[in-house]
This record gives C-alpha cells, structure tokens and sequence, in this order.
C-alpha cells in the first residue's frame, strides 16, 4: 500500500516542478516599473476636444476561468497532499508518514516554498489578507491549517510544515548515539522561549507594522534561497544543532508553533485516548520526541500527533493496558481448565 502511495504521487509531484521550471522559462525577469513621468506622453496631461479622456472604469470582471487557471496546479496538488498527509495520519502507518513528510519538503519547501509564518498573523491582526479571488491556494492551505488545528491539535507541525519536515527526516538519519535528550523538567521550561518570541514578534509589529522581522525569528526563507550571509550561518548553526537536539527550532523556538499550541490547547476536539494504566505507566512519555507527554497527561500545546503514543497505544504486545487484558484473561482460562475436586469435598 505505501508503495502504491508513492508512486501515484511521484508523478504529481513531477508534474509540478516541470510546470514551475517552464514557468520560469518563459517569465520575463522582472522590473521595476519606471516613474509615471517617465512612461506618460508629453500631451497626457492636455484634455481632447471632447473634454478629458479617462480610462473607462466599468471594466469587465474576470471570468471564473481566468481566475483559476493561475492556480490550476496548486488546487489539484494541494488536496490531493492533503489527502496523502490525511490518510497517513488515520491509518497511524510509519511508512505514509515519511512519505507524507517527503512530499511536504518537496513541494511545500522546494517547490513552492509556502508556509504558514508570522506574517500571516500580522496579517490576521491588521486584517490585511491575500484578495481571495487571487489567492484560492493560500485561503485552502490557510483554512487547513486551522481548521485541523482546532480538530486534532497542531496536525500542521507534525505532517505539513516543510521546515518541519526537514528536521524530522535529519532526525530519521541521524544516529541515535549523537543526540542528546532533553531532561523533561528542562523541556517543559525551554519550551516557553517560543511564546515569548510570539510575544516579542507581535509586539514589535504592532509598534512598527515592519513585518521583516519575520527574516530573523523564522528559517522558512531557505527555501527561497534569499538571505544574507549572517542568516545562512544563523541557518547553518540552528540546523547544526538540530542534529544533536532534534527538532529544535519546532519544539523551543517556532513562534508559529506557539500560535498554534494556543490554539490546540483552547479548542482540540479530537484529543488522544488514555487508559487508565497511563497513571503508572511511563513507556508513552519515554517514546514522545517532542515533550508532550507528562504522565497521564497529553500536553495539547506542545503535541504535534506525531502518532508514536497512539501506535502504542494499540499496540497489545507493548502497551501496558493490554498486557493486563491479557494476563487477565489468561488466568481465567487457567482457572477454568483447572480439574474439579472429587464430590462432596
């Protein structure tokens, strides 16, 4: 089943980046435009012999295709992502989910380098938006992105964002013996820097309205290629480190993330299930990568539903509340084949 995944979506994934290198073939480079001086002939300011000829303003609306064409190949390859990053995250299966993860590199880093960032919650608080009309793909990505949050927690984080995805395919390769783990009592601290970079972010938008600080509290620009040399060697050093401490960034510093853990932690619908061995039992809270788990307890804020707690916890062989069941039952049926004693005794 995974291998059939991969390759009906391999050539989807194709399709988008040849259709983005004709794109950028046949783009002319671009310009600035020149000074409304410069470009208006010498007698645009003269009035003709009717009075003055301004451009008609009752122009025609663009057609429904002319809207969509633009934006074709993301309304296709968009949904058909998210049904993959979907269907892996309901079916909890290792395999779709590094494809998943691969897909999100691919086409929402490389290819299309989209992600959610702060300045779209500068946006959201200026309520300045993309025109929706124009911006179908980013208004369904948008709308993905929170409707999944406020249903399952920050799904985004754990399957769609490509930065994301990145450090945790590094984590995938890199050798266990080179990371160090981040004491839980350390973890459930460190964890609030992103918050106060959340704050800080917000804070100085809302005293500047200069929303290029983005460049300088968020790595998603690699995917442009477009920084200066201090943020290639910023980039160089926090992937470094990623290496040692996985997931950095995601876990203690995405501001983005923080947005969402707000969200998770007010409104998840569809929280992860416990047992009531969970009290006792340690084996989830050892396994999660991302310090989301304090004993019985699913840390909505900082969960990504990475899917390793809810793989064991179906998983009868590891999980303590099955272990139970079954040694449960396998008295009983010792019980109930034991002989009878002789009667009247």
């Amino acid at each position: 089943m995974i291998a059939r995944a991969a390759v009906l979506f391999i050539p989807i994934l194709l399709l988008l980046v040849v259709s983005d290198a004709r794109a950028a073939r046949t783009q002319p480079p671009d310009t600035p435009s020149p000074p409304a001086e410069q470009t208006a002939p010498a007698d645009a300011a003269q009035p003709g012999a009717g009075g003055w000829d301004f451009p008609d303003e009752n122009e025609a609306a663009p057609t429904l295709g002319q809207i969509v064409a633009p934006q074709a190949v993301d309304l296709v390859l968009f949904p058909a992502f998210l049904t993959l990053a979907l269907v892996s995250f309901f079916r909890k299966s290792v395999g779709l989910k590094y494809i998943t993860l691969g897909a999100a590199l691919i086409y929402l880093g490389v290819a299309r380098s989209q992600m959610i960032s702060v300045v779209n919650i500068f946006g959201l608080l200026s309520w300045n938006l993309p025109i929706f009309r124009y911006s179908l793909f980013w208004y369904l990505f948008a709308g993905f992105t929170l409707v999944s949050t406020i249903l399952w927690g920050r799904l985004y984080c754990g399957r769609i964002c490509a930065f994301g995805a990145l450090t945790q395919l590094m984590d995938r390769v890199v050798p266990a013996r080179l990371r160090y783990d981040v004491p839980l009592r350390v973890e459930t601290r460190v964890a609030y820097i992103k918050y106060a970079v959340l704050a800080a972010v917000v804070v100085y938008y809302l005293a500047t309205r200069d929303i290029t600080i983005y460049r300088y509290v968020e790595p998603f620009w690699m995917f442009s290629g477009q920084g200066s040399t201090v943020m290639w060697v910023g980039l160089g050093t926090l992937l470094l480190a990623t290496v040692f401490v996985r997931n950095l960034y995601c876990r203690f510093l995405c501001p983005v993330g923080a947005f969402l853990g707000v969200v998770s932690k007010a409104t998840t619908v569809f929280s992860i299930k416990r047992w009531a061995e969970c009290k006792t039992c340690r084996i989830c809270e050892k396994t999660c990568e991302w310090g989301a788990i304090q004993g019985p307890r699913i840390v909505k804020s900082e969960c990504v539903r990475c899917d390793d707690c809810e793989r064991l916890y179906m998983d009868q062989q590891k999980c303590v509340h099955w272990v139970v069941i079954r040694r449960k039952s396998e008295i009983m049926a010792r019980r109930s084949a034991a002989p009878a004693g002789p009667a009247g005794l």
